[in-house]
């Protein structure tokens, strides 16, 4: 049975490589939730100088991103790793794709926001929205803890709450909709907190995927598209 082991080689630098690639994955999504917590501030507030924030973060973000594949692909050529190391990076790969996609996300609120500026917004629509996105970036705040300590349980656990998720971004998608309908001159704004709603939808679906790969690197099973997140059963052990 190959459970996730690291520490464990011959060699010394090859474990201070793939403890420094986790470090960096870590760090990158710091960058990510900091991103998201600012948009997010600058959609309750519409403060021109966060979504500025946001936006320059954005660059050190995609930086992080090539930096780490750039790292993986010089694992791969000169450890030419296997098993549970080979899991570690290929996981890696996946995961900082999905965080920088994140911060795509957190970057489109950022402009909605701007977009907004001081157009009036009916209180209650907004307060869903940010309600929604604090649970979202919760949830962007869980995973990387999960990936921090390796945990399926917890990973499993972030996968089952992906639905709460879903069910604000359905409830929010009724409200504006219905909205919509009745005043008709609110609709531009409307449509901007709904392209905020689906942005924030997508970034728990970037999470579940992340939780995906954390499972994938620890049990040496992918759980891709299996519906696991309905699964209440443990995972058993796979060989590598």
């Amino acid at each position: 049975m190959d459970r996730l082991h690291l520490g464990q080689h011959i060699s010394q630098q090859f474990n201070s490589e793939l403890a420094a690639l986790t470090r960096q994955v870590l760090a990158m999504g710091g960058l990510v939730e900091a991103q998201l917590a600012t948009a997010l501030e600058a959609l309750a507030a519409r403060d021109l100088r966060q979504v500025a924030q946001v936006m320059a973060r954005e660059d050190e973000v995609n930086a992080a991103e090539l930096e780490i594949d750039a790292r993986c692909t010089q694992i791969l050529a000169r450890r030419q790793p296997a098993a549970s190391d080979l899991r570690l990076v290929l996981a890696v790969v996946r995961m900082v794709a999905n965080l920088e996609r994140i911060g795509d996300e957190a970057e489109r609120i950022a402009r909605i926001a701007e977009k907004l500026g001081a157009a009036e917004l009916a209180e209650h629509y907004l307060v869903k929205l940010i309600q929604m996105g604090n649970l979202v970036r919760d949830q962007l705040r869980g995973t990387l803890d999960t990936f921090a300590r390796m945990d399926e349980t917890r990973a499993l656990e972030r996968l089952r709450r992906d639905r709460e998720v879903d069910v604000l971004y359905k409830e929010l998608t009724r409200l504006l909709v219905d909205l919509m309908q009745r005043e008709s001159e609110r609709v531009p704004a409307a449509l901007e907190l709904l392209w905020s709603a689906r942005a924030l939808e997508r970034i728990g679906d970037r999470c579940k995927n992340i939780c995906e790969q954390v499972i994938y690197l620890v049990r040496g099973k992918d759980v891709r598209h299996t519906g696991l997140a309905r699964s209440v059963a443990p995972l058993p052990d796979v060989k590598s």
